[in-house]
């Protein structure tokens, strides 16, 4: 028995191009989802992500969603394509959350007071911003069908905080507290809205944060993690997919720490 199962269902995953994206997209096609559209801001990623879960799972309708969350209008368009691919979309997941290298201005730990209006402002487009425009395009059509999951990926830095990370931390913060209004609004409609709050999960976006010292850095950082590893886009992925499916029925307006431990909650 598969309690995880997501048969018949459809759904759109945001910066699924690679890393946690992808892997979810995945995840959900195995799992029995009939329709997954993939975004990512680049569409040749986007496309080739959609192929690799088309050549994963056979007989599951896959399409590319290419779009700039941060983009109310290209977001709009976004979700009304895969909408018009799938009939109706019962599945949501802000994933997009790291802006494109060109566009962050300042190194993956800059102090606040070493940072300027700038240096905020990409952070908070694609983990608010982008979160607010998508899921405001989604749910419409979930509450008029009286059906629907959106998991939004939010981050341990928004639940407590991280030096170096302000605007981040603040954003993701939003994004959870975003998440929790709105589940109280749509709960009567059977609309359930959740997050996972991730720890640091190697991923080809977070890659570049090793580099300066590719063989201590990891170490410190695990020496915070009460399960002694960075996490994976398969831990991500599956918290994800639970909360997606039926399993999660009763379960809204959380947030759900995936974080090896990183931080305890009660």
């Amino acid at each position: 028995m598969n309690i995880c199962d997501c048969t018949g269902r459809t759904a759109l995953v945001t910066g699924a191009g690679q890393g946690v994206g992808l892997e979810t997209a995945l995840l959900l096609a195995r799992n029995g989802a009939r329709g997954v559209a993939v975004n990512d801001l680049v569409a040749e990623r986007a496309e080739a992500a959609a192929a690799t879960v088309a050549k994963a799972v056979p007989g599951a309708q896959v399409v590319a969603c290419p779009a700039d969350v941060t983009d109310e209008g290209g977001a709009r368009a976004m979700v009304a394509s895969a909408e018009a691919a799938f009939g109706g979309l019962d599945i949501l997941v802000n994933n997009a959350g790291i802006p494109p290298r060109e566009r962050q201005t300042t190194g993956p730990r800059t102090y606040f007071l070493e940072t300027t209006s700038a240096d905020w402002e990409p952070w908070i487009r694609v983990n608010l911003y982008g979160v607010l425009y998508t899921t405001h395009a989604a749910v419409r059509g979930m509450v008029a069908r009286r059906r629907g999951a959106i998991v939004t990926v939010v981050s341990e830095a928004g639940r407590i905080g991280e030096a170096g990370l302000c605007a981040y931390s603040a954003a993701k913060a939003g994004a959870a507290a975003f998440s929790r209004a709105l589940a109280k609004e749509v709960g009567a409609h059977d609309v359930r809205v959740n997050c996972v709050a991730l720890g640091i999960t190697r991923t080809p976006s977070t890659e570049h944060w090793f580099q300066n010292d590719a063989a201590a850095m990891p170490d410190a950082m695990k020496r915070r993690y009460l399960l002694p590893r960075l996490g994976e886009p398969f831990d991500a992925a599956a918290a994800i997919l639970f909360l997606a499916s039926d399993a999660a029925r009763w379960i809204t307006g959380q947030t759900i720490p995936v974080s090896g431990g990183y931080s305890v909650n009660w």
